[in-house]
């Protein structure tokens, strides 16, 4: 490879397991795994622009710009691409998160060149007419009716707003019918012109591909020769937010089930070393079918159909959940459940053989997880962006191994100690018509 190829100096270098990184002069980085052993290629290209960055008067702007980019380019249609990738048998498509967008396609190894020009083009030179915003702002308003219909994301994104109240992370990635009814041309053509600059982006491809040829086609299809030399976007990063949460959302919904989800503010990526103990932690409560949750209110009670925690970890703060699903009758029942099992852990923490069993699975589930191209890219372009650099699976599963049942215990008295917020959706009208229970598990007086 030619010194000419390389983009800034120093920055194209080897890493364990065919992993490769060049930064172009426009501050493009260029991310890529080698994968001998299949015969496609997966390329997403990654803007670090998500719901996040929105003003108050462009909620929902980052989505709505992810659907208009693929209408129309200079020199393609919506058809037109659809025709190219058919064509070949690949996979187009995009997502919007809290963070960041990505535009990803999965083609055989030898359509690598077609997939980069195809992505590089919408993003980086897709319209924003005005016939086309008026025609996509109902396929949006559809997609927020849809979530209306959904109680279970529904429950989830009410969740993040109810513990982390007032941040930006609390806003709604698609946005609200009000806030989409009210976005022009103007202002998402504003948004896509600020935001969508090749310093923020990364373009992460996985497969049987060639580093060297890569970079070339990533200089081709983004013009990477354009722009002056120039240092790639600052990495997210600072400690977590300050613990919020203490709030109780009531939304009514018709249905025959109440959904609850509950949820403590808890660490960003700046506390990354808590990330495993805390993913442990999580595993063990309600991450699998052995968890505490899935026993007791499951298995051993038959109270829910669904129960399970997550975990979501943004730059600066974090949530941590946990949800179930259950017939109103069931539901004081499954509160007094959630607050034993949650006020044990926090007390007790994990037992050694819980500890082992839930390394043992998160050890397992990322192995099996990487085995196909999608995710390697998938892991390859988020990791870039949210800490400038790869971690080799080796070092992940030597850091979770190295998760101790005190560093777990640690972790589950400070968490678990912070305030709760509940959201319930479901035929309730108001806080008034919840059972207490609810109200122990939040530490509150019932409402009156």
């Amino acid at each position: 490879m030619t010194d000419a190829l390389r983009g800034l100096p120093g920055d194209d270098r080897e890493a364990p397991q065919g992993v490769r990184r060049t930064v172009l002069p426009s501050g493009l980085r260029v991310v890529t795994e080698r994968l001998p052993g299949v015969r496609s290629a997966a390329v997403g290209l990654w803007v670090g622009v998500g719901a996040r960055d929105e003003r108050p008067d462009e909620v929902g702007a980052a989505h709505f710009l992810e659907h208009l980019l693929f209408k129309r380019t200079p020199t393609r249609t919506a058809q037109s691409v659809a025709v190219e990738m058919d064509a070949v048998g690949g996979e187009l498509n995009a997502f919007t998160t809290k963070e960041y967008t990505c535009f990803y396609a999965h083609v055989l190894d030898e359509d690598a060149a077609l997939a980069i020009d195809v992505v590089a083009d919408i993003a980086l030179r897709g319209a924003c007419d005005p016939a086309d915003v008026d025609l996509e702002r109902e396929v949006v308003l559809e997609e927020i009716a849809m979530r209306e219909d959904d109680p279970e994301d529904l429950v989830g994104d009410l969740l993040v707003e109810a513990v982390l109240g007032g941040h930006p992370l609390a806003r709604p990635v698609i946005g609200s019918a009000e806030s989409i009814e009210s976005m022009t041309a103007e202002r998402v053509r504003a948004f896509h012109g600020e935001r969508y600059r090749p310093r923020s982006m990364v373009l992460s491809v996985a497969g049987n591909i060639d580093h060297d040829d890569i970079v070339r086609r990533a200089r081709a299809a983004t013009g990477g020769d354009a722009a002056a030399a120039a240092a790639p976007a600052p990495i997210r990063s600072g400690r977590a937010a300050a613990a919020e949460g203490g709030r109780l959302v009531v939304h009514p919904h018709d249905g025959e089930q109440v959904h609850l989800a509950i949820g403590i503010p808890t660490l960003g990526r700046g506390e990354a070393e808590l990330r495993w103990p805390l993913a442990v932690l999580n595993h063990a409560v309600g991450g699998g079918l052995s968890s505490r949750l899935f026993q007791e209110i499951r298995e051993s009670r038959g109270l829910a159909y669904s129960v399970y925690s997550g975990i979501e970890t943004y730059a600066d703060a974090g949530v941590f959940s946990v949800y179930a699903g259950c017939r109103p009758d069931n539901l004081a029942e499954v509160a007094v459940q959630v607050r034993r099992i949650l006020e044990s852990v926090g007390r007790d923490g994990l037992g050694e053989d819980e500890c082992a069993r839930s390394r043992g699975a998160l050890r397992g589930g990322m192995v099996l997880g990487l085995e196909d191209s999608g995710a390697r890219m998938n892991r390859l372009g988020a990791g870039e962006l949210a800490r400038g650099h790869h971690i080799p699976l080796s070092e992940s599963l030597d850091r979770i191994a190295a998760v101790t049942c005190e560093d777990v215990r640690s972790v589950a008295r400070d968490l678990l100690a912070r305030p709760r917020s509940a959201v319930v959706v479901g035929p309730f009208g108001d806080a008034a018509e919840l059972p207490a229970p609810l109200f122990d598990v939040l530490g509150q007086a019932p409402a009156q």
